[in-house]
C-alpha cells in the first residue's frame, strides 16, 4: 500500500511550496485530495485518461457516475465545452468562483471516462484559495468528485479523507474544515428551462431570481428512488452520503416530528436493534432519551446545519451507532440540499409524521 502524503496549508494564504508539490503529483497523473468551499475533492488531471481511471478505482466509484471538472479560470471552459450559451456566461459571471456546477455540451478533447461516456460535461470554478492555487499551478483542469469512498458521507475535514482513502491516494492538502459542508448545486443549461440536477451550495431560490424559471429534477427532491436512465450529475443514481448505520428520516410539522422520533427511538432501543442515535436540532435535542443525540444546529441557521451534516453522520459511525433517526428540516434555501443528502443517505426510508 502506498503512503499518503499529508501537507498542511493555510486555507486563505496557502504555502506555495506545498501547493507545488501537490501540483507536480497532478501533472504526473497522480491523485490529490484538496479542500473546496463545499467539501474535499479528490483530484486528477481531467484530460488524462489513466489518471481519471485511477480516481474511479481509488474511490470504488461506479464508472457511470461522472465527476465534476474544476477550473481555475472561466476561460478554461472554452476548451472543455462545445459552446458557452449566453445564459451560462451570465451565471459564470455572477456565481463563479462559487458552489455552482454547470452542465455543458462536451468538447472532443475530453476523455469518455471523465464524462462517463456522456455528451455533456459538468464544470465549476471553486471558491477556495487552496483549490484555485492547486488548479492553476497544475496547469490543467482537475476532475474532482468528493474525496471519500463511493457512497459514504462526503468529507469536510482532511481526517475524513484519510479515514476513507489513506494509502489509496498520493496527497492530501489539509486546510481544515470546509465552509459550506454540502456539495455544489448542479444546473443543466443544455435544456430549457435550466434544470437543477442536484441541489447544493447555491440555493434554488437564488437561481430562480437570476434566471426567472428553473426546474427541479425529481432526483433533486429525492423523495423516492427513481429509475434514472442517464446520469448527468453526481448524486442522481446509486446510494450516496450514507454512514454505516441505518438512517431513518422523519419529516413533518415539528411537534409531530419530535413525537415520531421519540416513538421510533423507543421502538429501536427496546427491540434490541443496537445502539440508537438521534440527529436533532438545537430546538429539540433536549426532548430525547437515547444512546447518543447530536444537534445539527439551530433551525434558524440552515448554513450551520449544512456545514455540520456530514461531520455528524461520520461521528455516529465512529461511536458505533447502528440506527440514526434524523429530524427533517425545511426545504427552503440550503435546506433543500440538506434534505436531499439526508433522504439519499437513508436509502429513502422516510417517515411522514402527522399531527394529531
Amino acid at each position: 500500500m502506498k503512503k499518503t502524503l499529508v501537507l498542511k496549508v493555510n486555507p486563505k494564504y496557502p504555502e506555495i511550496n506545498a501547493i507545488r508539490i501537490a501540483a507536480n503529483f497532478i501533472k504526473r497523473g497522480s491523485l490529490v485530495a484538496f479542500p473546496t468551499e463545499t467539501v474535499y475533492g479528490l483530484g486528477a488531471d481531467a484530460l488524462n485518461l489513466k489518471a481519471v481511471g485511477a480516481l474511479f478505482e481509488a474511490k470504488k466509484r461506479p464508472l457511470d457516475n461522472p465527476p465534476i471538472v474544476h477550473v481555475g479560470d472561466a476561460k478554461d471552459v472554452l476548451r472543455l465545452a462545445k459552446e458557452i450559451p449566453p445564459k451560462a456566461k451570465n451565471l459564470m459571471k455572477y456565481f463563479w468562483p462559487g458552489p455552482l456546477t454547470l452542465i455543458f455540451r462536451r468538447s472532443k478533447i475530453v476523455p469518455n471516462v471523465t464524462v462517463a461516456g456522456l455528451g455533456t460535461i459538468a464544470v465549476r470554478m471553486p471558491r477556495h484559495s487552496v483549490a484555485l492555487t492547486l488548479i492553476r499551478e497544475s496547469g490543467c483542469s482537475i476532475a474532482a468528485p468528493s474525496a471519500n469512498l463511493a457512497g459514504k458521507p462526503s468529507p469536510t475535514m482532511a481526517k475524513h479523507v484519510l479515514h476513507d482513502l489513506d494509502g489509496r491516494i498520493d496527497v492530501v492538502l489539509d486546510a481544515g474544515s470546509t465552509h459550506i459542508g454540502v456539495e455544489s448545486t448542479v444546473l443543466d443549461i443544455t435544456v430549457n428551462p435550466p434544470q437543477i440536477l442536484r441541489p447544493g451550495g447555491t440555493p434554488y431560490e437564488v437561481l430562480k431570481n437570476i434566471l426567472g424559471k428553473v426546474e427541479l429534477h425529481p432526483a433533486a427532491d429525492a423523495q423516492m428512488e427513481l429509475a434514472v436512465n442517464e446520469v448527468r450529475s453526481p448524486g442522481m443514481r446509486h446510494r450516496h452520503y450514507a454512514p454505516d448505520a441505518d438512517v431513518i428520516v422523519v419529516e413533518g410539522e415539528l411537534s409531530a416530528v419530535v413525537s415520531k422520533v421519540k416513538e421510533l427511538t423507543e421502538y429501536y432501543m427496546t427491540g434490541g436493534r443496537g445502539k440508537v442515535g438521534v440527529l436533532a436540532t438545537d430546538e429539540t435535542i433536549g426532548s430525547y432519551q437515547t444512546d447518543i443525540a447530536k444537534s445539527l444546529g439551530s433551525r434558524r441557521n440552515l448554513a450551520g446545519i449544512a456545514k455540520n451534516l456530514f461531520r455528524l453522520l461520520r461521528e455516529f459511525d465512529t461511536e458505533g451507532v447502528d440506527v440514526i433517526i434524523a429530524e427533517g428540516v425545511t426545504t427552503e434555501g440550503l435546506g433543500l440540499a440538506v434534505m436531499n443528502r439526508l433522504r439519499r443517505s437513508s436509502g429513502y426510508r422516510i417517515v411522514k409524521a402527522k399531527s394529531c
